[in-house]
């Protein structure tokens, strides 16, 4: 099974969505699906299951009070669980925490050397803080991820590489004073768009300062300009050397998008996947874990994310020839 990329799918997993007439429905899933099948990708993966998390796992990164409040808007469906982007409904928690515990399972299934590479579409939600939901995110599986990483399995160097086109405010505020985790963010100009971080100055505090490289693009930045920014960005990490990756591949950044404004092909996410790759070979024995992320067209985010997915399986072939 180590020969296969792990790809995480399940109704329970896309149960996380807001509805048919919000951005974040819960068709996502099926249509990215759709399209790796078409390509033929369902022959060279191997299909998980979903996984729920338990209170313990999500209050790695959560606090108490926070998972209660979640709790209870699940029970009765009403409200927000922010400012108003993130609405409750009944299960809320349950889907949420089917995110968590994916996210976990597939950091597991890495880890303990059943896969070196694997891929949640459902997950990725960048925005939650410990104590707070935050533009479309309940709970922050990318940062119960580091934490398990951190504490259960005592990784030193975790790299979280986001090519979201909204910043991942949540993993940055919470870590920015941490120097085990390296967080390289291009996104869209915070001049423009939520969550309004993400600039070049902010590269860490304390013991942590140059451990964080934010790259502002600027709206309207087109294909051509990701692959020179992306230099960067891979130069940096080989710098930092990081023993896993962790991939949030956002397709939001794709032309046409209808609440960003970047003008990316699918090539961004296949060239960032594939240079991911090679640096996994060379600094995290392979390791590689992508997540979805946002992404608002239902076609952009079936072809970006089938080219992550494209990317994951081919390199995965080429490193054990």
């Amino acid at each position: 099974m180590k020969d296969k990329v792990y790809l995480y799918l399940g109704e329970e997993l896309a149960r996380y969505g807001f509805g048919d007439d919000h951005p974040f429905g819960p068709d996502r899933m099926a249509t990215f699906w759709a399209e790796a099948q078409r390509r033929k990708l369902d022959i060279r993966v191997t299909l998980q299951s979903p996984a729920n998390a338990s209170n313990e796992e999500i209050s790695r990164f959560h606090g108490s009070d926070y998972i209660r409040r979640v709790k209870r808007q699940s029970r009765d469906g009403r409200g927000y669980l922010d400012h108003g982007d993130t609405p409750a409904f009944v299960g809320i928690y349950e889907a949420a925490a089917c995110v968590v515990g994916t996210t976990l399972a597939a950091v597991g299934s890495i880890m303990e050397g059943s896969c070196r590479r694997a891929f949640v579409p459902i997950a990725g939600l960048h925005h939650a803080r410990p104590d707070s939901a935050a533009g479309f995110c309940v709970f922050n599986d990318c940062g119960v991820a580091i934490q398990t990483l951190l504490d259960l399995y005592a990784i030193e160097r975790v790299a979280y590489v986001d090519i979201d086109a909204h910043h991942g405010d949540g993993i940055y505020y919470t870590y920015a004073g941490d120097p085990r985790v390296i967080i390289v963010d291009l996104h869209e100009d915070g001049h423009y768009l939520y969550p309004g971080s993400g600039h070049s100055h902010e590269a860490g505090s304390g013991t942590a300062v140059g451990t964080k490289l934010n790259i502002p693009m600027a709206p309207g930045a087109e294909t051509e300009q990701f692959i020179a920014a992306w230099e960067q960005a891979e130069a940096f990490l080989e710098q930092m050397q990081p023993q896993f990756i962790i991939f949030q591949c956002g397709a939001d950044s794709i032309a046409g998008d209808p609440i960003t404004h970047l003008r990316y092909t699918p090539a961004c996410h296949a060239h960032a996947t594939s240079r991911l790759c090679a640096v996994a070979e060379r600094h995290s024995d392979g390791r590689l874990l992508a997540l979805g992320g946002g992404g608002y067209d239902r076609r952009n985010l079936a072809l970006a994310w089938s080219a992550v997915l494209e990317h994951l399986c081919d390199n995965h072939r080429r490193a054990d020839e």
